[in-house]
This record gives C-alpha cells, sequence and structure tokens, in this order.
C-alpha cells in the first residue's frame, strides 16, 4: 500500500529535527521572505540552508513558504529571493497568489510550485486549471467535504496531488482570508501578523451607553468566533480512499513537544493503515496529550461547531525535558523544559511509541552531582531513562486518563 506523504510544521531547527525524528516525510517552514506566519517562525538565511541540508541529509523533502499575499512594492523582492531557494534546494514553494506561481516558474523552475489552501481550492475547474498553469500540489481549501475531495480528484489531472489538513487550530474566516486582525489591531493577517481576535471574548456594547459591556451568554461574555481544532486520526483511510495524497499538520508555531508529539501519533497511525491494522486506542489518545481546543473533523462531514465557553487549551500531559545525548548505560543528558523532581513519574517518548513510563528515581547536575530537582530553566541534567534515545527525543509527564477537555 503506498501511504500519503506526512507532511509536518517546523518553525525553528529544534522542531525540524523533532519532525524529522518522529517520522515527518517532508517538512514545511519558511524563510525570511513571504511567509504566512509571524517573523519569529521564519528562518534566516543561513538557518535555512542548515534546515534543507539536514532534511535531504535523512532523505525527506522539504517546502517553503511563500503563502503571503504580496503589495506591488514586495515584487521587486522575489526573483532573487526565488532564485535564492532554488540554489538551497527548496523541494517546493508554497504559493497563495497567482503572480507569484507565475514568478516562481520563472525564477525557481527546479522547484514544484504547491498552492495554498489561502487560494481556495474547492473544486476540480480550479485545480485543473492550477494544473495547467504550472501546479505540482494543490492544498485544498478547509471548507471543503470528503465527498467533494472524491470528486475533486475524480475529475482533476491524475499527476496533481491534492494535500489536505489533518490536524491543527482552524479559522473562522473562509481558508483564513481574513481582515478582523488589521480592521481591530491594525496587524495585517494576509501578512503573517495575525492578532488573532477570533480568540478573544466578546460582549455587547449599546451605542448609547459607551463603556457599559452587556451579557451575550448566561456567564456574561463569549467566545462566539473561537474555532475547535481538527483532528482526522481516526479518519485516515477515508482521506486516502478520497484521493488525498498529502497529510498536512498544522502548526508552525507551536511548539517542538507539540511537532514531536502530533507527527509521532499520525506517523503510527498511517504505518498501522498500512499494515492493515485497526488504530488503537492508545494511539489515538496521543493527540490529547499535546495542548489543544476541543477536537473536531472540521468540514469533512458536516459543518464544524464553534466552541463559546473559553479560548483555553488542554492537555494530558506536558513536556518536561529533551534528550541531548544518551550512552549505552540509558543515562541521559538532557535539558530542561518543565520542573522535575526525583520521584516523579514521566515518560519516555521514544519514536513509535505511545511513551514508555518510568520514575525519575535520581537526578544529576552537569558536575556529577545528585539534585532533588531541576531548579533553574533550561537546566542541563542527567537522569537514568528505560531506553537509549536519540538527541531531540522528548521525555514528558505521565499522561492523565481523561482528555483534559
Amino acid at each position: 500500500m503506498i501511504l500519503p506523504e506526512l507532511l509536518s510544521p517546523a518553525g525553528d531547527q529544534d522542531r525540524v529535527h523533532t519532525a524529522l525524528l518522529y517520522g515527518a516525510d517532508a517538512v514545511y517552514l519558511a524563510g525570511r521572505l513571504f511567509g504566512m506566519r509571524a517573523k519569529s517562525v521564519s528562518f534566516p538565511d543561513a538557518d535555512l540552508e542548515k534546515a534543507i541540508g539536514l532534511i535531504h541529509e535523512r532523505g525527506k523533502k522539504v517546502y517553503i513558504t511563500c503563502n503571503v499575499l504580496p503589495r506591488e512594492k514586495e515584487l521587486e523582492l522575489v526573483p532573487d529571493y526565488f532564485a535564492f531557494l532554488q540554489d538551497l534546494g527548496a523541494d517546493a514553494l508554497i504559493l497563495a497568489d497567482l503572480g507569484l506561481l507565475r514568478m516562481a516558474e520563472r525564477y525557481a523552475p527546479k522547484c514544484a510550485r504547491h498552492v495554498s489552501t489561502q487560494l481556495g481550492v474547492l473544486n476540480s475547474e480550479t485545480a485543473s486549471f492550477l494544473y495547467e498553469l504550472g501546479a505540482d500540489t494543490v492544498v485544498l481549501a478547509r471548507e471543503c467535504s470528503l465527498e467533494e475531495i472524491r470528486a475533486i480528484r475524480e475529475h482533476s489531472p491524475a499527476a496533481l496531488r491534492l494535500e489536505a489538513f489533518v490536524h491543527g487550530a482552524m479559522c473562522v474566516s473562509f481558508s483564513g482570508r481574513c481582515l478582523l486582525s488589521n480592521y481591530l489591531t491594525g496587524r495585517d493577517s494576509n501578512h503573517g501578523e495575525c492578532a488573532q481576535p477570533c480568540r478573544w471574548k466578546y460582549h455587547l456594547v449599546e451605542e448609547t451607553r459607551p463603556g457599559k459591556y452587556m451579557e451575550i451568554s448566561e456567564d456574561g461574555g463569549t467566545f462566539i468566533l473561537n474555532s475547535e481544532d481538527l483532528c482526522m486520526i481516526e479518519h485516515l483511510a477515508e482521506l486516502r480512499e478520497a484521493g488525498i495524497d498529502s497529510f498536512k499538520i498544522e502548526g508552525r508555531m507551536k511548539s517542538a513537544y507539540y511537532t514531536g508529539a502530533v507527527t509521532n501519533a499520525y506517523r503510527m497511525a498511517l504505518d498501522a493503515m498500512g499494515r492493515g491494522e485497526t488504530l488503537s486506542v492508545s494511539t489515538a489518545r496521543e493527540c490529547d496529550a499535546v495542548s489543544h481546543r476541543p477536537y473536531c473533523t472540521g468540514f469533512y462531514y458536516g459543518q464544524p461547531q464553534q466552541y463559546y465557553p473559553d479560548s483555553l487549551y488542554h492537555s494530558t500531559a506536558e513536556i518536561v525535558a529533551v534528550v541531548y545525548d544518551c550512552d549505552e548505560n540509558k543515562t541521559a543528558l538532557l535539558r530542561q523544559r518543565n520542573k522535575i523532581k526525583a520521584g516523579d513519574r514521566l515518560e519516555l517518548l521514544l519514536p513509535g511509541t505511545c511513551g514508555i513510563p518510568f520514575t525519575a528515581e535520581k537526578l544529576w547536575n552537569e558536575s556529577g552531582e545528585q539534585i532533588a530537582d531541576t531548579r533553574h530553566a533550561e537546566m542541563l541534567f542527567r537522569m537514568q531513562i528505560p531506553e537509549v534515545a536519540p538527541p531531540y527525543t522528548i521525555v514528558r509527564t505521565a499522561r492523565s486518563s481523561g482528555s483534559g477537555l
């Protein structure tokens, strides 16, 4: 069985390493220009070169996001930047603008051209036309149902790859084309600066009573624009049968733990599908172990619901440390992410597992002195772990039994 590609996000070098360790087939990230996220998750040129080199060294692919909607004055930056990305060896450019699609053909002809979900592809005519314009892949609009995807696959060129999101945050606006942030904060959501006002709590204000906030719900204000998160780990077989070639995980602004744990869960689910096995409950529950809002199946099986009570995140586990090195005696050098004390119940998240439980019996600092806990942020320390683990392996708290919702 040919499995769909598993495409994971990376906002920095650590997240590139983590995505690769936990089974991504391809990684998408942003360089210094035209990325549809804040600059804090964009790679400077030197780091981008290193990241692409590492990804190719592991035999995986890298797609560079160039999916903003550019203004006229920005076009002069395109030729040199696209040529630069081609020289670095980018496998594809992810584009949301038809002008940039044409310019990519002109200035980076060796890079495949992927059309971003921002363009809003909802039908086979659009998909086929984009293929004629040189698109290798279209990332379908999140508003597509599973039945519509089947029809798009049936009536579009067989050589055109279809990509769709399977996990992550969703936007209240059509395919992310939103001006709410521009209007309320002056931050351009179509240039990677979205302030996410859809996650804010809203009250009513009556015109003649300025400053008086009136209740919308019984408890006061409401998160009326707040979307649930997408999770399709239990429906991958249906997505594959509908004709999706690439399963995309949202989250370039999420943590390395999120990238690793979600990629690991979907990797296990895909591999089980390839072996003809049903999805295990423990694998499905891995998605609860990362920070998330209540899950839904998006538009695949009908209209999704908004989540009004709050915009809080929930999880059944937290990262506590990342392995830097480990010897044959299973003594690991780790960097702290959250405080650990001797006696804590933890899990070692090796690739392809749902976490190996163990107890932190003893902790040592870098000098070899035994310590009771890790007191300092980003502290390096040593600990015995249950298996030899490669660098960037995650250690987390033992999962609680509930979903965290």
